[in-house]
This record gives C-alpha cells, sequence and structure tokens, in this order.
C-alpha cells in the first residue's frame, strides 16, 4: 500500500473548502487558532511544524502528515532533521508510531519530487 500525500491533502482541502461553506465560523475559528498556534513566538514556526508532525505521526493522522511535512518542505527543513523527529515519535509511540513514521518519510519524498 502506497500512499499519495500530494493527493490526500489536495482531497481534505477540497472537503474542507466545503465545509466552510457550511459552517464558515467554526473554520474560520479553527484557521484562526492554526495560525495563531503557529506563529513564531518563544518557538519558531520550523518547531511548532515539527511537533505538529509529531503529534500527527503518534495520533496516526495521514491529513496531519501531510499537511505538516508539506508545511516542513516549505520552511527548509532537511530529511535528516524530519527523522531525528520521526526517531523521538518511534521512541514514545512504538511499532504504530514506526508505521506512520515511515509514511511521514514517504511523503517529505513525495513532496521532494
Amino acid at each position: 500500500m502506497s500512499k499519495d500525500y500530494t493527493k490526500i491533502i489536495r482531497d481534505i482541502s477540497q472537503y474542507t473548502a466545503e465545509m466552510k461553506k457550511v459552517a464558515p465560523e467554526t473554520m474560520n475559528g479553527f484557521y484562526a487558532l492554526a495560525k495563531a498556534a503557529t506563529a513564531d513566538n518563544a518557538l519558531d514556526k520550523k518547531t511548532k511544524e515539527l511537533i505538529a508532525l509529531a503529534i500527527g505521526v503518534t495520533q496516526r493522522c495521514d491529513g496531519c502528515i501531510g499537511f505538516h511535512v508539506k508545511a516542513l518542505r516549505d520552511l527548509g527543513t532537511s530529511r535528516e532533521e524530519l527523522c531525528d523527529v520521526l526517531s523521538m515519535c518511534v521512541y514514545m509511540g512504538g511499532g504504530p508510531a514506526l508505521m506512520y513514521a515511515a509514511d511521514a518519510l514517504r511523503a517529505y519524498d513525495q513532496f521532494e519530487a
């Protein structure tokens, strides 16, 4: 089974746009929360995205992996930095985290292309 993370985030984006039409207050609230939480503050945006990816991996969320890996690629994160965070995910989450850590690395390679 091979996942296409570029397709996963494209598909999710299509339906979050649909949700915004039906529930604009909820979606605007979510986007405002995301903007505030990811802004540079005591931690920089890249560090926050690495944390978000770790949570996505350990929670086994394909969409989270796709969106946060893409953001990390856009922020210039190296493959080695990504693997360092994924190693922490495996340490803290065991075998199930390893399966999604491998998927996160796959996502990184797909967004590199």
